[in-house]
């Protein structure tokens, strides 16, 4: 299983979100969902071995988290637009406790809490914390390999869904810097020394799994 935890300091939990302003007015909210697509979607389809925690903390109220589930998701289409009218459905409603959730359709899952609920709901995951500042995510010397051997894929046939290989967890900040507990065990990782957008960065974690690259973890 491959999983994302976006934050996003700005970005609205609850009320009515304007469509119209998703960059300014609902505090990046056009960041936190070019990181979703990236995230759940391939060219002609859905990751059904990948799932993401948006993270909202920009108020007003609780902080909320919204999971998406690509195994389960239905619905959504690959435009801004057409996601964020599904984000609004939920921001109107009240949030949950912080650690139950609550489903409000096909894949899309509504919860209170913090980055720290959802580390401990990964704690069966290795979980990594993208900085540049850290050594690499790939192991010293490694090549791509010429033929695909993914480290996470998805086996279903069509009675069960069965997600086979590793399953890692990615930790990702927007533009302000996430403070982590050190008592967590996380591993720091970069994939390079340039700041990438969110999205970017989630479609070279995808590239590395998928390719089979040898992870330094």
């Amino acid at each position: 299983m491959r999983r994302f935890a976006i934050i996003g300091h700005r970005a609205q939990s609850s009320g009515k979100l304007p469509l119209n302003d998703l960059a300014s007015g609902a505090g990046r909210m056009d960041v936190l969902i070019r990181a979703l697509m990236a995230s759940l979607m391939t060219s002609h389809g859905f990751r059904r071995d990948s799932e993401i925690i948006l993270h909202l903390w920009g108020g007003p109220g609780p902080k909320r988290r919204l999971k998406i589930v690509g195994s389960e998701v239905k619905g959504i289409h690959a435009e801004e637009r057409s996601i964020a009218g599904q984000i609004a459905k939920v921001l109107r409603e009240p949030v949950p406790p912080i650690g139950s959730w609550i489903k409000r359709s096909s894949g899309i899952y509504d919860g209170g809490g913090s980055i720290e609920e959802t580390i401990r709901e990964w704690q069966n995951s290795t979980i990594i914390a993208l900085d540049a500042n850290a050594e690499r995510l790939w192991s010293e010397n490694t090549t791509i390999p010429m033929v695909s051997n993914p480290h996470s894929f998805d086996s279903s046939d069509d009675d069960e869904v069965v997600i086979d290989g590793i399953d890692i967890g990615f930790i990702l900040s927007d533009d302000k810097t996430l403070e982590l507990d050190d008592s967590h065990d996380i591993i720091k990782r970069s994939i390079g020394q340039t700041w990438l957008q969110g999205h970017m960065a989630i479609g070279i974690c995808h590239f590395l799994i998928d390719e089979g690259v040898t992870l330094n973890l």
